[in-house]
C-alpha cells in the first residue's frame, strides 16, 4: 500500500509541476477535469450524481473555468451567483421529486468543489502568479508534511478525538510553524536566484501561516462530511490516495486564502 501511495503520488506530484509551469490552456483544461471529477464526487457522496443538478453543475463548471481562463472575472463572479437560481428554478420545476436537503447539498458542494478550484486558476492567470501558484501547494502539503512528522514525534494531546483521533495538538502547531518557515525558505530563495523577483519573507512566512490553518481546516471538513455519509474515501481515481477530492481537500481551502491575499496585499 505505501509502495503504491508513494508512487501514485510522485506521479501526480509531476503532473501538477509540469502543468503548472505550462500554465495555458493546458492548466485549464486539467483544472476543468479535476473540478468536474470532484463534482462528481462529491454529487456521489450525497446521492445526486445521476441527476439534473449533477449535469447542470457540470455545465456550469465549465462556463466558470471558461470565464476564468479568458479573463472575465466579473463573468466568474456572475456564473457563481446564477449556479443558485438554476438550482433552484430546477427544485421549483421539478417538484416534489427532490428535497429541500438535496439542493442546498448540490449547491454547497458546487461552491466547495468548483469555485475553490478556480482560484488555483485565477492564481495561475495572475502577473507573477507562477510565484504565486507553488505557495497553495508548499503551504498545504507542508503543512500536512509537518504536523504528521511533529504529532508522530511529539502529539500527546488529542486536538479533535471524535473527528480525526490522529491528530494531536503537537501536530497542528508543528504544521503551522512548518509552513510558516516552508513559506519562508522560498521565499528567500526567489529572492536569491531571480534577479527580477523580490518578495517579503516575513510576508510569506504569514501567509504559510494562514494556509496552513485553512489547509487543516479543509482536511478536517472533509473528515466530517465523509463521516456523515458513510464512506471512508471520495473515490478510487488515485491509488493509494482515494479520489480526486481525497486529496485536494486542504488544498480547495488554501487556494482562496492565497488568491485573495496576493490579489490585496501582495499586487
Amino acid at each position: 500500500m505505501f509502495r503504491t501511495r508513494l508512487i501514485s503520488g510522485i506521479v501526480l506530484l509531476a503532473v501538477i509541476i509540469s502543468t503548472g509551469l505550462l500554465g495555458g490552456p493546458v492548466f485549464a483544461l486539467l483544472l476543468t477535469a479535476v473540478a468536474l471529477i470532484g463534482l462528481y464526487e462529491f454529487n456521489r457522496m450525497i446521492g445526486m450524481e445521476k441527476t439534473v443538478f449533477s449535469v447542470a453543475g457540470s455545465v456550469m463548471a465549465l462556463a466558470l473555468s471558461a470565464s476564468c481562463y479568458f479573463g472575465y472575472s466579473g463573468l466568474g463572479n456572475a456564473i457563481t451567483v446564477l449556479s443558485l437560481i438554476v438550482f433552484m428554478t430546477i427544485y421549483v420545476v421539478t417538484y416534489p421529486k427532490y428535497e429541500s436537503g438535496q439542493v442546498f447539498a448540490v449547491a454547497t458542494g458546487w461552491m466547495y468543489v468548483v469555485v475553490l478550484i478556480s482560484c488555483l486558476l485565477r492564481i495561475r492567470l495572475l502577473d507573477g502568479g507562477l510565484t504565486a501558484f507553488w505557495l497553495v501547494f508548499l503551504g498545504s502539503w507542508g503543512s500536512d508534511t509537518c504536523a504528521y512528522c511533529i504529532g508522530c514525534l511529539f502529539g500527546k494531546h488529542k486536538a479533535f478525538p471524535r473527528l480525526s483521533p490522529k491528530k494531536s495538538i503537537e501536530g497542528c502547531i508543528g504544521g503551522i510553524a512548518g509552513a510558516a518557515l516552508v513559506c519562508g525558505i522560498y521565499a528567500l530563495c526567489l529572492n536569491h536566484f531571480f534577479s527580477d523577483v523580490s518578495v517579503s519573507v516575513i510576508g510569506y512566512a504569514v501567509l504559510g501561516m494562514a494556509a496552513s490553518v485553512v489547509s487543516q481546516i479543509g482536511d478536517l471538513a472533509a473528515s466530517a462530511l465523509k463521516r456523515n455519509y458513510g464512506i471512508k474515501d471520495y473515490g478510487k481515481l488515485i491509488p493509494g490516495h482515494g479520489g480526486i477530492l481525497d486529496r485536494f481537500d486542504s488544498i480547495l481551502f488554501t487556494a482562496p486564502i492565497i488568491y485573495y491575499s496576493v490579489v490585496l496585499f501582495f499586487q
